[in-house]
């Protein structure tokens, strides 16, 4: 199957929902004038079909059709999990 699906890689900022999580993805990239690197953050909500992530843990996350007013990613995979303290 042809795959040409976004993906990107953040840290879960949420993940109090059932079968949602809020992901917070940081970006960094040159000012076009001032060429000074520009940090920005976005918060996408995501699918979790299994309720598998937690706060903190670092996730890959897909481009997916739309399943919720707010819901237009899924995870695809757990890269880190958070530590427990």
């Amino acid at each position: 199957m042809d795959n040409n699906r976004k993906e990107l890689s953040g840290l879960v900022h949420s993940a109090s929902m059932d079968k949602t999580i809020v992901v917070n993805i940081v970006r960094s990239f040159p000012h076009p004038m001032y060429k000074k690197y520009v940090k920005f953050s976005k918060k996408y909500y995501v699918h979790d079909e299994k309720n598998s992530c937690e706060k903190g843990d670092s996730v890959l996350i897909e481009e997916s059709k739309p399943l919720s007013k707010l819901k237009r990613w899924r995870v695809k995979k757990i890269l880190k999990k958070a530590v427990k303290i």
